[in-house]
């Protein structure tokens, strides 16, 4: 048991360091990681302008590698310092470290598949973990409360739109007819769609006078109903019970976003510090 108790010490630090942004030590792992998130990408943009890639070949691969090689010993450091690896290797985030790390070493069997680096782009996602004070999560958090509250409301404010699209695309489609571009229902109900959401691509137009007022009808429609879906999720929101939590990891199921002085996760139970 004694010889166990400095590999666990030494498992806690790094999951402390790896997989918490509100420690001194994670915050600055954090910032690294992201540095060198921002170098992959930009070496990898680099080298596919053929005057730049053709001067700095040889100098661009190898840091290429070690970038890669550094990524590769994260990913090890993020499996051995929790106690169920699959938990991390199937996470969002362990399927997008992954994809970012193994397309280097794809490049010996596939050619050009070293370019997938640039997936690496996706793992700045990671730079909310990092600017999660306490007041923007509990924000987050009510705002994500808010939006899984008023889905029923919005997908019956949605299903309404479709059935004003297809009255309004149907109208459109007696009124104006096949000459001036209304060949069909669904090709007119696609231009109810446009006008309703934008103002028109200018692919069809009405040309007779009560399909011109019916089009700009739906345009100053379309700009009346921005304000219903906010409004529905604004008055969620306000429903809403503000929460503080913060980045703190548990170390056994990796569930975060636990609230602050939390000392069990909400989770799986496990003790947490």
């Amino acid at each position: 048991m004694e010889e166990q108790k400095p590999t666990a010490k030494w498992k806690h630090r790094i999951h402390e360091i790896i997989y918490e942004a509100d420690t001194k030590g994670g915050k600055i792992f954090d910032v690294i990681l992201l540095i060198a998130i921002l170098a992959s990408v930009l070496l990898v943009m680099l080298e596919s302008v053929s005057s730049i890639d053709a001067k700095y070949h040889d100098l661009l691969n190898i840091s290429e590698w070690v970038i890669t090689i550094l990524f590769s010993i994260e990913y090890i450091l993020r499996l051995v310092s929790i106690k169920k690896p699959l938990k991390y290797v199937f996470s969002f985030y362990g399927i997008i470290d992954l994809l970012s790390t193994i397309p280097k070493y794809l490049s010996f069997v596939l050619v050009g598949s070293h370019n997938l680096i640039a997936l690496r782009a996706l793992r700045l996602l990671r730079i909310f973990r990092i600017l999660k004070l306490a007041r923007y999560i509990g924000a987050s958090n009510r705002l994500l409360v808010a939006l899984r509250a008023s889905r029923t409301k919005i997908a019956v404010f949605l299903f309404f739109l479709v059935i004003i699209c297809i009255i309004l695309g149907t109208v459109m489609y007696m009124i104006e007819g096949e000459e001036n571009g209304f060949t069909s229902i669904p090709r007119s109900v696609y231009w109810a769609i446009v006008t309703l959401t934008t103002v028109g691509y200018g692919d069809i137009a009405p040309n007779t006078p009560i399909g011109q007022v019916i089009a700009s009808a739906i345009m100053i429609l379309g700009y009346s109903i921005i304000a219903i879906p906010t409004g529905i999720v604004s008055s969620e929101i306000t429903k809403a019970d503000s929460v503080n939590t913060n980045t703190q990891s548990c170390p056994n199921c990796l569930m975060h976003d636990h609230r602050d002085n939390a000392g069990f996760c909400y989770n799986c139970g496990n003790k947490i510090d």
